[in-house]
């Protein structure tokens, strides 16, 4: 069995609330450094663009959403994983401004659920068919960690 979060690596100790509320600002500044003509180019062979990775946090929120609300809604829930690669798929050509406004729109949205969740529902349970039980804390450290792991690649990206 795989860790929980592994994306825990990447919690920097700042409360999960500020980094997930920080990270569309975040990406909007690191796409800025990057420039709209790199933002559709690989940093390297077989890597995502800058563009490719903003579509893919924003494919995450919509995932992290439903997981969010159906462990909410439903007792012993089973959430369902999802092949990141398929899903990319169809993201060339996709401008990276774009998928940003979906992203921030689905984040605000789910803040408002976390906000009104945490405390109270911290604990409850849900499992992973990969990770195992988990609860609705788990969730939200992984979206910040998973946040801040593509926040690093995205300053790599633009400081090189």
């Amino acid at each position: 069995m795989t860790e929980l979060n592994p994306y825990a690596k990447f919690l920097d100790g700042r409360p999960l609330e500020a980094i997930l509320a920080a990270t569309s600002h975040e990406i909007a500044n690191k796409l800025q450094m990057i420039g709209p003509e790199k933002s559709s180019e690989p940093s390297a062979p077989g890597k995502w663009s800058p563009a490719e990775i903003v579509c893919h946090l924003a494919d995450c929120e919509i995932a992290f959403a439903f997981r969010l609300r159906q462990t909410l809604a439903e007792d012993h829930h089973v959430l369902q994983p999802f092949d990141q690669d398929k899903w990319a798929a169809p993201y060339a050509g996709i401008a990276a401004r774009d998928a940003l406004a979906a992203f921030t729109a689905i984040r605000n949205w789910n803040l408002k659920l976390i906000a009104k969740s945490l405390p109270g529902s911290t604990a409850k349970p849900v499992t992973h068919p990969e990770r195992g039980a988990m609860t609705f804390q788990t969730i939200v450290e992984t979206m910040a960690g998973h946040d801040l792991n593509h926040l690093t690649q995205l300053h790599r990206i633009a400081t090189n």
